[in-house]
This record gives C-alpha cells, structure tokens and sequence, in this order.
C-alpha cells in the first residue's frame, strides 16, 4: 500500500510542497514545532497521494477529510490539505486517535491513515544521544520511513447530502427554543422538532438569570481588586 517513503517520497511530486516547507508553516500556523505536527504534515501527504492527489491546493473543491483528534496533528492536516471546519470539508470525529480519512468527492476513493503506536519507541531508538527526547521524537518522524510511521487502509466512506460541502440543505426551527438547525441535525420526538440541546444532547448547562448575575458581581468584584 504504501507506494513511496522516506525522503524520495516527498521529492516525487513538484506541485506538492516538500515536508521542510510545509514544517515552516506549520510552525507558523500552529504557534510552535511538535512531534504531532510531522506527524500530521506526514499523514496528509501520504494519504493525499495515496487518492491520487499531488496539487491539494487545486483539489480542495473534490477533497474532504475526517480527523478523528482534537491535537496538534489536526491543524497540520488542514493546513496541508486545505480542509476547514467552516467550509465543511473538515470533519472532525471525538475518537481521541491520531488518525485521518482522506475522500476525493469525485472518484470516491479513500484512505484512512493511522499513526502507529509503536512510532515513538522507534523514533526514540533512532536518537539516543539526544537529552531532549521531544526534540528526538521530532527529528525521527522526519526521518522515518511512512510504514513505520502509520497504517494505511483503503477505505469507503457513506457520505449522505447535508454532509457535504456547500449551502445548507435544510433549515427548521426547534419547536422548544426556537433556534434555527441546519442539515438535518434535528431530532424529532413525536410530532416536535428539537434541537439536539433540547432533545436532551446538551453538553452544558443554564443558569438561572439570579444565579448568572451572581456569578457577573463576583467577576466584577474579583477584577476591581486585581
């Protein structure tokens, strides 16, 4: 599966940038320089060649991409391969592994690239000098040939309308709160329509309008005496 690795893997394809280049702005992106980083930068070139893509930038209207981690690898998979949040062609799974789907809307192929999780033992035995075992962990994943790095799986992936990018497909109000819901995100209970929050999804909590401006005095309080 794995076609090219090691440095002759990212020298194949011009249109694509080299790994050194898309570290640089990784770190300018992201804020620093981090093992997750290569990974990610890593993971997305892998697996966008892997669907036949070597110009991310001229395929990103074909391209969507499931992350399936909230951590450093993430934003360098988008930085790569362009995917956003907002214009719907980044999906993003609560799985808690470093690990990417990559979907090219046009042919349908796919691939999902998984870190492995023996890559740092190796990564740390490739540098045993080095005191700085992050900065090790690092160096090595540059290195490292793209098997020892991840698992690659062709996959298929059932992609419904409102999951793809574009306008919204559908909009409805909650029949309890009244906030409007795009692409079918609603859940109907008998003959209501409900937001997930109302249908009992809630990932927080209301205050009540006495305990909420208790909670704005002591705010203020604690600034007028810092």
């Amino acid at each position: 599966m794995f076609a090219h690795s090691g440095e002759g893997f990212y020298s194949k394809a011009a249109r694509m940038k080299s790994l050194e280049e898309y570290i640089v702005l990784a770190g300018e992106s992201h804020g620093h320089m981090c093992p997750g980083q290569v990974l990610g930068i890593r993971m997305a070139m892998l697996g966008l060649r892997s669907i036949g893509i070597d110009d991310p930038a001229k395929a990103r209207k074909r391209l969507l991409t499931f992350v399936e981690i909230d951590r450093c690898a993430t934003d360098a998979v988008s930085l790569v391969t362009g995917c956003r949040l907002g214009k719907r062609s980044l999906k993003f799974l609560d799985y808690g592994k470093v690990a990417a789907t990559f979907v090219d809307l046009e042919t349908g192929r796919a691939v999902r690239v998984a870190a492995r999780d023996d890559a740092r033992a190796k990564a740390k035995a490739m540098f045993p000098q080095m005191s700085d075992a992050t900065r090790a962990q690092l160096e090595a994943y540059k290195l490292m040939q793209n098997e020892d790095l991840f698992n690659l799986q062709a996959v298929r992936v059932a992609l419904k309308p409102e999951d793809l990018p574009g306008r919204p497909h559908s909009r409805v109000a909650c029949s309890q709160c009244g906030e409007g819901v795009n692409d079918g995100r609603e859940r109907r209970l008998g003959d209501r329509v409900l937001c997930r929050s109302c249908a009992g999804e809630r990932y927080y909590e209301e205050l009540g309008s006495q305990e909420s401006g208790v909670r704005s005095q002591n705010a203020e309080r604690t600034r007028g005496t810092s």
